[in-house]
């Protein structure tokens, strides 16, 4: 009997254990699968004409982001987002979340082209001193999701598709002297010490916190406003009372 209880113990263990993993690695795991992909394609530009920087965290003003992967180049500067998913991919451009399916089960996840512009915002501020600047934003998708219902003007793409994305972007906005400059300004605000890059997961998880609480008090989670209700083309949705300054919007589920 009691090497019996001990098999159990040990098997409720190791049940234990692996949930962890699956909740909290496993999609960490196949988040640097998916970048590693995306990154190994981004050495095959053109090393004089696009500077690469992969799982970038940057600091300002207190504040901080994490960028899968950034291109600066003398068509414009590439901001990148990748995500490792499977199943059937469901958005538009200006949904809250997203929708993976299998089958009859759905998960919902935050809207990745949102993700891309507070990261486009937040470099803007970086280099405010160069004016204007062409952003191109890129959503990736590696791992074996289908994007089925996917409605947005930003290139929303299979990893495959990545160099044509960006190569496909012909007119030249900066010169080289520019993008070295551009490099060397942007690897100043690059944070490269541990302590640091653990304090900006903890701030992202706050900062996920208090926009979910500040949506469900009907207060705009970028500028602040009040959300009011609108009709649209796809029906009722609570839009931000700034627009179009601001077009944070919320589909009524």
């Amino acid at each position: 009997m009691e090497d019996n209880s001990t098999l159990i113990i040990t098997i409720l263990i190791l049940y234990a254990i692996g949930s962890v993993i699956y909740r909290y690695y496993l999609p960490r795991i196949k988040g640097a699968i998916g970048e590693y992909n995306i990154a190994r394609r981004l050495k095959k530009l053109n090393k004089k004409k696009y500077k690469v920087f992969n799982d970038i965290y940057l600091k300002i003003d207190g504040e901080s982001t994490q960028i899968d992967h950034l291109v600066v180049s003398v068509y414009g500067i590439f901001v990148i987002e990748t995500k490792n998913y499977d199943g059937w991919i469901h958005g538009s451009e200006q949904s809250a979340y997203w929708t993976q399916s299998f089958y009859k089960n759905k998960t919902k996840f935050r809207n990745p082209i949102k993700q891309n512009w507070a990261h486009i915002y937040f470099l803007k501020n970086i280099l405010a001193n160069f004016g204007y600047l062409k952003y191109h934003s890129i959503i990736v998708f590696v791992g074996k999701a289908k994007l089925k219902n996917v409605y947005s003007n930003i290139p929303v793409i299979y990893g495959n598709e990545i160099l044509k994305t960006i190569k496909k972007n012909k007119t030249v906005v900066l010169t080289l002297p520019e993008v070295e400059e551009i490099t060397t300004q942007l690897c100043a605000f690059i944070i490269r010490d541990k302590q640091e890059k653990k304090e900006h997961k903890n701030y992202v998880k706050r900062n996920i916190q208090e926009r979910k609480r500040n949506i469900r008090k009907s207060i705009c989670p970028n500028c602040k406003g009040t959300l009011v209700l609108r009709k649209g083309k796809y029906g009722k949705f609570y839009g931000c009372e700034n627009f179009p300054k601001c077009k944070f919007s919320k589909k009524i589920n």
